[in-house]
């Protein structure tokens, strides 16, 4: 790798992170603001305005607060913990492609991090570790509520990792790939035409079945309602977290948003065409006038914001999903996974592999 690969490779992992940062104010007065707007209320609308610096000053009272181990907890494992959660959820955002690729001077600039012949599996392998800090954040704290609360979230995202892996194959088997960006690339196809109408080769359109089970797991991998089981503040005495406060317990806090980003970014990049451009804006740029590396240029800005709008979506639903339905118990949230989402993963592979069988697919 010449130096110019690396110089540009240092800016697309300073970008990333400073954009990843940024989404964890920004989310959390989304949050309010949303919870506000849904439930027919204000929200915050006091600091700044629309309450825009609320999450800004909440940050810097939660800097300031004392941050101190309490005497009965393992003092290294109960300061580790939140960095493990954290780690891996700014690592597997590394694969995730936010556009195509570009020649430049020369050089092939590639809008991914890390081009990784195994973006899939890097993903699935790296997110699975979060669960590590979940565990040692519980048992860390020596409380019997915080471990009753690591053990809950440990077999809630133990038994959802295997739906979410089982719902992926579908997408591998119609796209014979692992490799996000052929994933993304290929996705930029006519499944369909009716007429005027092209619907393209989106994940969700030739894997509905296997979107639906993804996207049901992102949730509960995530721990967010309806299946925030793991924490459960307003029923079951805050789950692992208990005995966190201050940064200590921002920093798992930053470990949530983050995820729910990546998996935005995620279901994004598998069922909604990654970069590929919105309806009507490639006719806009198809019709723009433009040539050479002007439009090149042009064409990977629209492709960025193409996906950043699509991951904005994900983020805000969400936040919708958050408050429209209630918490599930325990039990329904066990038997939701392993009596009905495992039975249609697998259902959904054996339908897969029968249409591709007969060239449906």
């Amino acid at each position: 790798m010449d130096s110019f690969q690396l110089i540009f490779m240092g800016i697309k992992i300073a970008v990333v992170v400073v954009m990843m940062l940024q989404v964890v104010p920004i989310m959390v007065w989304v949050e309010r603001r949303g919870s506000a707007f849904l439930q027919n209320r204000s929200g915050p609308n006091r600091i700044g305005p629309f309450g825009l610096l609320q999450s800004l000053v909440d940050a810097v009272k939660m800097m300031f607060k004392e941050d101190r181990a309490m005497e009965h907890t393992n003092k290294f494992y109960y300061r580790l913990a939140p960095l493990i959660a954290l780690v891996p959820a700014f690592m597997t955002f590394a694969v995730i492609p936010f556009a195509s690729s570009i020649e430049f001077q020369g050089h092939t600039l590639r809008f991914q991090v890390a081009d990784l012949n195994v973006g899939l599996l890097y993903i699935l392998s790296i997110a699975s570790l979060g669960v590590y800090g979940i565990i040692i954040g519980g048992w860390s704290s020596n409380n019997k509520y915080a471990m009753f609360g690591s053990l809950r979230s440990t077999s809630q995202m133990i038994s959802y990792e295997l739906s979410m892996g089982l719902s992926i194959i579908g997408i591998v088997m119609c796209f014979s790939s692992i490799k996000l960006g052929d994933i993304a690339m290929m996705q930029g196809k006519t499944l369909i035409e009716l007429g005027p109408i092209a619907i393209p080769a989106w994940g969700i359109f030739i894997q509905p079945l296997g979107f639906i089970i993804f996207l049901t797991a992102a949730f509960a991998e995530t721990n967010r309602l309806p299946f925030d089981l793991p924490e459960g503040e307003s029923e079951i005495v805050a789950g692992y977290h208990l005995e966190y406060y201050s940064m200590m317990f921002g920093v798992f806090m930053m470990a949530e948003y983050i995820n729910m980003t990546v998996a935005s970014a995620f279901i994004a990049t598998l069922y909604f065409g990654g970069w590929q451009l919105l309806p009507g804006l490639g006719w806009i740029l198809a019709h723009s006038g433009l040539e050479g590396m002007t439009f090149e240029w042009t064409r990977i800005a629209l492709e960025i914001v193409s996906f950043l709008t699509k991951v904005g979506f994900g983020l805000w639903f969400f936040v919708w999903v958050r408050w429209t339905i209630p918490r599930f118990r325990y039990d329904q949230l066990m038997d939701l996974g392993w009596k009905v989402m495992f039975p249609l993963a697998l259902l959904n592979i054996l339908f897969t592999g029968i249409l591709i069988y007969y060239k449906v697919l």
